[in-house]
């Protein structure tokens, strides 16, 4: 009998975990596509470029062993009133070569929106230097975009996890 109690309230648990694992993530990421915005001219927006640094892997071990990395990429809008604009999102390896753009026309972001960028922990391309260069356009600069990214991985027990910001660049 307490063994069938148990093997109930075990069950109960698993079942309630994965209902509930289910619906705590609601909202489901735009389309990138259909963000697309065909603005010709934006000579009438404060216009800007951000460096942002993410890791593919990290160094473990003296340098003998590498840990790698899922690299959670966001761009948010942190403007209340105002769209965003994102005009180039290109992906490059330590070596400073563009492996990839992750934007083929402008998107933009609503205010507040957020979109993601998600590199896979297999996807090494990138490299322990790796980084991204986004082109962005406003109405004005008093709130330009965030861009942070997240890396995080696990093996067995062991896990890590550490974010980064970017930074405004003038060129």
């Amino acid at each position: 009998m307490r063994y069938t109690f148990t093997l109930i309230i075990i069950v109960f648990t698993v079942l309630g975990c994965n209902s509930d694992k289910a619906g705590r993530y609601p909202i489901k990421q735009a389309d990138w596509k259909s963000k697309q915005v065909n603005i010709e001219n934006y000579a009438d927006y404060y216009k800007g470029k951000t460096y942002l640094p993410v890791y593919s892997h990290i160094y473990h071990i003296h340098g003998e062993r590498t840990f790698d990395l899922t690299i959670t990429v966001s761009l948010r809008n942190i403007s209340s009133r105002d769209s965003v604009f994102i005009l180039k999102a290109d992906y490059f390896n330590t070596l400073g070569e563009n492996v990839r753009q992750y934007i083929e026309k402008p998107i933009y972001l609503n205010p507040l929106e957020t979109m993601e960028i998600v590199i896979k922990e297999q996807d090494i391309e990138g490299g322990s230097g790796a980084n991204f260069v986004f082109d962005w356009a406003c109405k004005n600069g008093k709130n330009p975009p965030l861009f942070e990214a997240v890396m995080i991985s696990t093996y067995g027990q062991q896990g890590i996890s550490f974010t980064t910001r970017g930074i405004q660049i003038t060129e």
